[in-house]
């Protein structure tokens, strides 16, 4: 897959319409917690000020399902990126109408306006063609940087990009890239590690993997259905009913696939999931009534590790244990250590473990961070992306 960017097209004293990903944690004050978000599209943003264009951003922020939270106003964003920029950010306090299009017409070159959050407008999810099209007569151009949406059929991501020439800003080009190798041409040993709570979000993306890995390590809760479909005991531990038969299938088509199977041999097991609650470390086949895996175990670690060592890539997508409740994290930060270390390629996807490698001080030691997690989940398993596929292939030639 290779699409256009902002650097195959005249953007010069343009107005640029940029989709960015800018959906960070608030603290209850309204400070954001985290902008790793923001930072990633920086060289979008700085490569298009370089080029006296015209800015003008979008991006959503929480679920506000189509109405004015003012608990998610973008104003902490604009701030945010303003110290980040060293320069001015304008912030409009509505989506559409006669007050942002007022602020757009008295744009200059190298001057940047950040829409207000455009999930407030109840047409974005809808994908509805009057946004779009309301959207679009604010630009010249428009310009998907958002790759963490970009599995999303909105009208920002996908219904704008039918009015205007579309283009991939740098960030999506970079994970096109890397994903694209990853699912297409992925260099052997090839590891892929599922982790997180749900096996119905990743059944896609397990069976590709079944036939394009070499080995395939399951973590977190999504691993209890694997668990309880062989017959474990599983005590009060989360699994999946209705998805136990497909796990079992899966099992089953493993045997006779490339990709080997790994489970947890054993597990730490709470009774309450809290932070530093009493636990134990049992074998995964027997849970006692009452206690419920939370974490892989060391004997679990220490497979993986090998399974881990000597691959050429590395895939991850969603941490192997409660990750959020020291001391519970463990598995997880022994895991991110081991990938850290390697030589291989390793390409991670998902908030949770791109939040966690950067609060160990490991994120340099990753190949590539993807902004995206569902996105990331639905490009593996074969899916087509609404945002992807509305942008212009690098066949296109561009004015």
């Amino acid at each position: 897959m290779s699409k256009l960017t902002v650097k195959d097209i005249l953007v010069e004293g343009k107005r640029v319409f940029v989709r960015v990903d800018f959906n960070v944690p608030l603290s209850p004050e309204g400070r954001v917690l985290n902008d790793t978000k923001i930072r990633a599209s920086l060289p979008t943003i700085r490569y298009l000020l370089e080029k006296g264009s015209k800015l003008i951003l979008a991006s959503h922020l929480g679920r506000p399902k189509g109405r004015v939270v003012e608990g998610l106003r973008m104003k902490p964003v604009a701030e945010r990126l303003s110290r980040l920029l060293d320069r001015e950010v304008l912030k409009s306090n509505t989506v559409i109408g006669e007050e942002v299009e007022k602020a757009v017409e008295a744009l200059k070159p190298g001057d940047i306006l950040l829409l207000e959050n455009i999930r407030f407008e109840a047409g974005e999810e809808k994908n509805d063609p009057q946004l779009a099209a309301a959207l679009s007569r604010l630009a010249d151009l428009y310009v998907n940087d958002a790759f963490g949406t970009a599995h999303r059929a909105h009208a920002s991501t996908n219904g704008i990009a039918r009015f205007l020439p579309a283009v991939a800003g740098l960030l999506m080009e970079k994970e096109i890239v890397y994903l694209s190798k990853s699912k297409e041409n992925p260099p052997s040993p090839l590891v892929v590690i599922l982790g997180g709570k749900k096996v119905a979000d990743k059944i896609g993306v397990i069976r590709h993997f079944l036939h394009h890995a070499d080995r395939l390590l399951l973590g977190g809760a999504m691993a209890n259905t694997f668990l309880k479909a062989r017959g474990h005991v599983m005590g009060n531990s989360f699994y999946e009913e209705d998805k136990l038969d497909v796990a079992s299938e899966i099992l089953e088509e493993a045997k006779s696939n490339q990709a080997k199977i790994y489970l947890p041999i054993d597990v730490v097991i709470t009774e309450e999931l809290r932070a530093h609650s009493p636990s134990k470390i049992v074998k995964a086949e027997n849970i006692p009534e009452g206690w419920s895996a939370v974490d892989i175990g060391p004997e679990t670690v220490d497979t993986f590790q090998k399974a881990i060592r000597g691959a050429k890539m590395i895939l991850w997508n969603g941490p192997l244990g409660a990750y959020e409740f020291p001391p519970f994290h463990k598995g997880t930060e022994m895991i991110a250590r081991t990938i850290a270390a390697t030589n291989a390629e390793s390409i991670v996807g998902g908030g949770d473990i791109v939040a966690a490698l950067e609060e160990l001080g490991l994120s340099d030691k990753i190949t590539h961070l993807s902004t995206g997690g569902g996105a990331v989940l639905e490009f593996w398993e074969g899916k087509e992306l609404p945002g992807l596929t509305v942008l212009q292939d690098k066949s296109i030639t561009a004015d």
